[in-house]
């Protein structure tokens, strides 16, 4: 199966990331999303990291400018790596702003049918932001000298490729990455949800198709059916980068979802696990990608999130 289908099916099967958020927010929500005002802050938008025309990002600098380090939280937008924009987080980047953190949205190249986008290419664009995110609150002043990064969907896997796989290379300690329904490895059996598991030349090309697409290289399909493959994802697979050293984690998934497998997330937990890393996971019983059903399961996985913000990037 060529790789231009595999882009095919990529756009499609991961095009419901767009639908990672609550269509309608619970009350409870409000707390974590704030209207952006120049009361909060300070907000840079627009400014350029790389040469391409989506290497941008948004830094959002506390009022409070008299600190002398501030921590930096990253927030990654959603949207099935093919779609989305820094501009829909922000409401929970003003949020983070409100607490006293630099908050900062990046944006990413997106797959689309007639370039090589890919999870890896978009990861490493991730990877380029960072420093010059670091550098650019600098010339603000604000100084950094720590950092949390998170996600939604997408954001979320890309969030835990850079907390896991290049957090040695960052400017600055990452100590804590949170988010939900982001994939994390990519075992076919795990990819139910796709009939990836069906162990048949049809699943099997599947599979190469669309783990070629996003991935950016042609995997053969004879890599699938030996298993080699696995090593060639390697570089997107964030629970293969799970160290001991590993951030602190806190994320949610969903058993319903549709859109990520979420047997892929239960080897995230294991690998979190194993390394003795300070996580916390929530399962959505009743809910798909969006985390719709679970109401209390939500909302705990939120009041978490700022626990551990609390905890690991505190605001003194």
């Amino acid at each position: 199966m060529s790789v231009g289908i595999g882009i095919l099916i990529f756009v499609v099967a991961f095009i419901g990331g767009v639908a990672s958020k609550f269509v309608i927010k619970p009350a409870w929500a409000q707390a974590y999303s704030v209207t952006w005002s120049d009361e909060l802050g300070t907000r840079k938008v627009d400014i350029p990291y790389g040469d391409g025309e989506a290497n941008t990002f948004d830094l959002y600098l506390p009022k409070d400018d008299t600190k002398e380090h501030y921590g930096l939280v990253v927030y990654l937008h959603a949207g099935g790596f093919t779609s989305g924009d820094k501009s829909d987080d922000e409401g929970t980047l003003a949020w983070l702003c409100s607490k006293g953190y630099v908050a900062c949205g990046i944006n990413y190249t997106l797959r689309t049918e007639t370039n090589n986008a890919s999870v890896l290419t978009q990861s490493n664009e991730i990877k380029a932001a960072i420093p010059q995110v670091v550098e650019a609150a600098a010339q603000a002043g604000y100084s950094i000298d720590k950092m949390a990064i998170a996600g939604g969907s997408a954001g979320h896997t890309l969030a835990m490729l850079y907390a896991y796989r290049d957090a040695a290379d960052a400017p600055v300690p990452v100590v804590l990455t949170f988010g939900a329904v982001g994939p994390s490895c990519f075992h076919t059996e795990d990819w139910d949800n796709y009939g990836l598991d069906r162990d048949t030349d049809e699943s099997r090309q599947s599979a190469a198709a669309l783990f070629s697409a996003m991935l950016g290289e042609l995997i053969p399909v004879e890599e699938v059916e030996s298993g080699a493959y696995l090593e060639r994802v390697k570089p997107i697979s964030a629970a293969d980068w799970v160290a001991p050293n590993a951030p602190a984690t806190v994320v949610a998934y969903g058993t319903h979802d549709r859109v990520q497998p979420f047997k892929a997330s239960l080897r995230l937990k294991a690998a979190l696990e194993e390394n003795g890393v300070d996580y916390r996971y929530f399962e959505c019983p009743h809910s798909g990608h969006g985390l719709q059903n679970d109401n209390a399961v939500y909302r705990q996985w939120m009041e978490t999130v700022e626990q551990y913000l609390d905890t690991y990037l505190p605001v003194e």
